[in-house]
């Protein structure tokens, strides 16, 4: 009943709108690029002006055969006029940070602000939040509420929640999967039934780079905690020295190969992204015993019980 009221009250916003924004968070992931194409084609299909920012970071490579991804704008929130638009769907971000770091986010008063998303780190700092953290992914929020608005799914609105989905729930493995993710991975497969090539190209669109970073941070691994901790880090002269690019640093999600080690029950990496500047990323085997966001969140971050991050 809740969902239904806030439904309603974001496409009475849609519908008012004539100018939308939409951006991709800092290192996008599959379920920022996935939720925010998917709203970008279906508020096109509507009639809406839409533009979607690629944010802080270059657009990776291995999303680029995602229909639409020539469509996203290479800015960021900086970077824009916002009295051009009426309304901001923030999707995927869990707090003001995260739309982009190049300094301090302030909505003019002309701007309507509305968030989607399923971290159960999230703010709640928009006039209106649709925020569910039993969601498997943004994607499953904007499947449900747009088969809600009874939206027409064409091709490119569900590869783009289905990519969501697969990557985000770690190809239907992680806590929250549940039988409505798959139940919504059925419909949208056979609304697009060639999803196997845009996945192919996802997981096998690696460069030697990636695997000398790779061997570094593994090589780097030091245990904690009896043994239950284990440590994955890089300085920034490090990556200098083996020219690794930045498109490689900030697209690794080392501490999952790291917490897959059975005994160790949580893993992180430490990446020195920049001079003075650490991405840390936690993960854990068991998410019923240790809940990251309480760590993630101490140090300014946010995320979920089994993985979560922040910038320090």
């Amino acid at each position: 009943m809740i969902k239904k009221i806030i439904y309603k009250k974001i496409w009475t916003e849609i519908k008012k709108a004539k100018n939308i924004l939409l951006t991709l968070h800092p290192n996008p992931d599959g379920d920022s690029i996935g939720s925010n194409l998917a709203l970008y084609h279906a508020l096109i299909k509507m009639g809406k002006k839409v533009t979607l920012l690629g944010g802080d970071s270059e657009f990776p490579q291995r999303f680029l055969s995602m229909p639409g991804s020539d469509k996203i704008v290479a800015k960021n929130f900086f970077k824009i006029n916002l009295e051009d638009y009426d309304l901001f769907i923030i999707a995927d971000i869990s707090n003001e940070k995260q739309i982009s770091k190049q300094g301090d986010i302030v909505f003019p008063k002309n701007l309507k602000t509305i968030t989607i998303d399923h971290h159960a780190s999230n703010f709640k700092f928009a006039d209106i939040n649709l925020i569910d953290a039993n969601a498997p992914a943004a994607c499953q929020l904007i499947y449900d509420f747009l088969e809600a608005g009874k939206i027409k799914f064409t091709k490119s609105i569900a590869i783009a929640l289905f990519i969501g989905l697969y990557t985000d729930t770690g190809g239907f493995k992680y806590f929250n999967t549940n039988y409505k993710t798959f139940l919504a991975a059925a419909k949208l497969t056979k609304i697009y039934p060639n999803f196997n090539k845009i996945i192919f190209e996802i997981e096998n669109n690696d460069e030697p780079d990636r695997l000398k970073f790779l061997s570094l941070m593994l090589a780097s691994i030091t245990t904690h905690v009896s043994g239950k901790v284990a440590i994955a880090s890089v300085d920034f002269k490090t990556i200098e020295k083996n020219n690794i690019s930045n498109n490689v640093v900030n697209g690794s999600d080392i501490a999952n190969y790291v917490k897959s080690v059975i005994g160790w029950e949580i893993g992180i990496s430490m990446i020195e992204a920049q001079p003075n500047l650490v991405k840390v990323s936690f993960r854990t085997r068991d998410s019923s015993k240790y809940d990251l966001t309480k760590i993630a969140i101490a140090l300014g971050g946010g995320g979920h019980k089994p993985a979560s991050g922040v910038t320090l």
